[in-house]
């Protein structure tokens, strides 16, 4: 069923009907507190989300149409800008055009930083918290155009179509090279004025996969031990390389939706139940024990099942479930998370179905399930300017809102520069369209 809702009462009827929970209210004034991250103040409770354009320069500079989306990033209002997956490594790009942070590229990136701290100062009267993502895309690499995947193991679900090569799948000694790889793209990312690095662990990546390679053998598989340890080297080589007053954070999944053995998060029943239990134990090393103070937190992967971590009732597939099912499905799996650790600063994603009452669940999240902040993806492709409307107006214009039709995670898997197809029609239909003409 399409989306009809109008009033927060005909989500809550609906949810109620299907047996599960959201949480909303009308009061947003919580969205306008600020937030102190690690030293970082935060002019509101409003995040932009990574989302990647693809539109880079072939040496991994940020391009026009780059520009063009954090320009108005910078102006719509929003306390933190997390930028979009940068790459460690020329074979971990995941396209020819996907950021990747060097040391002959620094000033672009230094000019970029500072465009959007400008920007958003000289409209909103404040700077942002702006983080970069980096990333290896291991399973999803394609840094020539053509796939080249690097992989944790073999992964039947993902491998519908004959498992890959061995020589895909990166050995221990390969591993242990990485965390150096994000040290060193970390400070250049700190040299550009980035005021965290995020080590991205989420939507099957690289360091995601590993959080699920039971099937492993060696130094990173198997135990919960051997399967975290990549990403927590990645991090506490990062940090060591820093400065103390540079955040270090992650993007992490804490639930797959993939059965056992082939994903993190789940119960061992064969089933698609949540199983938080060691990704409570994943943030507790993260939070206690590395003194990390922001997490985002997502589930799911956008291009396998995007149903769980971008709910739609229009897309590439016909969904299992009902939208608000996957909506309560992320709230329950990150209340999860904030419950356990009150003190840890908590991104909350998957805000954007809702489309105009996303501001109520944005609000319903940080005021009664404690999250610290709000993050808006697909979205800001289509709405760039949704923060300054929700917190000067308390609503969004439903002209303007995401509809969730999954057509710029369909630019991505083409190889097309990515943005909203819909909202933004002059600059990316014509993309789309030839997309579309080259999968004939």
């Amino acid at each position: 069923m399409a989306f009809h809702y109008d009033t927060i009462a005909d989500v809550n009827k609906a949810a109620t009907q299907l047996g599960v929970s959201i949480p909303l209210q009308e009061d947003l004034s919580c969205l306008s507190q600020k937030l102190n991250a690690g030293g970082h103040t935060v002019a509101n409770r409003l995040a932009i989300q990574p989302m990647e354009g693809c539109d880079g320069t072939p040496d991994g500079a940020p391009d026009e149409l780059t520009l063009r989306r954090y320009r108005r990033f910078a102006e719509s209002g929003a306390g933190l800008i997390w930028g979009e997956a940068t790459a460690i490594l020329p074979e971990a790009r995941a396209n020819p055009r996907q950021l990747m942070i060097t040391s002959k590229n620094l000033d672009a990136f230094k000019s970029m930083v500072n465009d959007i701290k400008e920007r958003c100062q000289a409209a909103n009267g404040f700077e942002p918290v702006v983080i970069v993502q980096l990333t290896h895309s291991g399973r999803y690499s394609k840094p020539n155009g053509t796939p080249a995947p690097l992989i944790a193991y073999h992964c039947p679900p993902y491998e519908a179509n004959g498992a890959l090569p061995e020589d895909c799948i990166l050995s221990d000694d390969e591993l242990d090279r990485l965390p150096q790889a994000y040290a060193q793209a970390a400070l250049l990312a700190e040299q550009a004025g980035f005021d965290g690095v995020d080590v991205k662990a989420c939507h099957r990546y690289l360091l995601c996969e590993l959080l699920s390679a039971y099937t492993r053998p060696g130094r990173y598989g198997g135990s919960f031990e051997n399967r975290t340890r990549l990403l927590l080297d990645a991090v506490d080589a990062v940090r060591a390389a820093l400065r103390k007053d540079t955040l270090v954070t992650s993007r992490l999944n804490i639930y797959d939706g993939a059965v056992y053995p082939y994903g993190f998060g789940m119960k061992q029943d064969g089933s698609l139940t949540p199983d938080l239990t060691e990704p409570l134990k994943l943030v507790e090393k993260l939070h206690r024990d590395r003194n990390i103070p922001l997490l985002d937190l997502t589930i799911g992967n956008p291009y396998v099942n995007p149903h769980v971590n971008r709910p739609f009732d229009q897309g590439p597939y016909d969904p299992p479930e009902d939208p608000l099912v996957g909506v309560a499905r992320m709230a329950d799996c990150i209340a999860t998370v904030t419950e356990a650790f009150p003190d840890l600063a908590v991104i909350a994603s998957g805000m954007s179905y809702l489309r105009q009452l996303s501001p109520c669940f944005a609000a319903g999240m940080v005021a009664q399930k404690g999250v610290a902040m709000a993050g808006f993806g697909r979205e800001a492709f289509a709405y760039p300017s949704f923060a300054g409307d929700i917190l000067k107006t308390g609503q969004m214009d439903t002209k303007k809102c995401c509809i969730a039709c999954g057509k710029c995670t369909e630019l991505m898997r083409m190889g097309q520069r990515a943005g909203c197809v819909v909202r933004d029609s002059a600059i990316y239909a014509p993309f789309y369209r030839e997309g579309k003409e080259s999968m004939k």
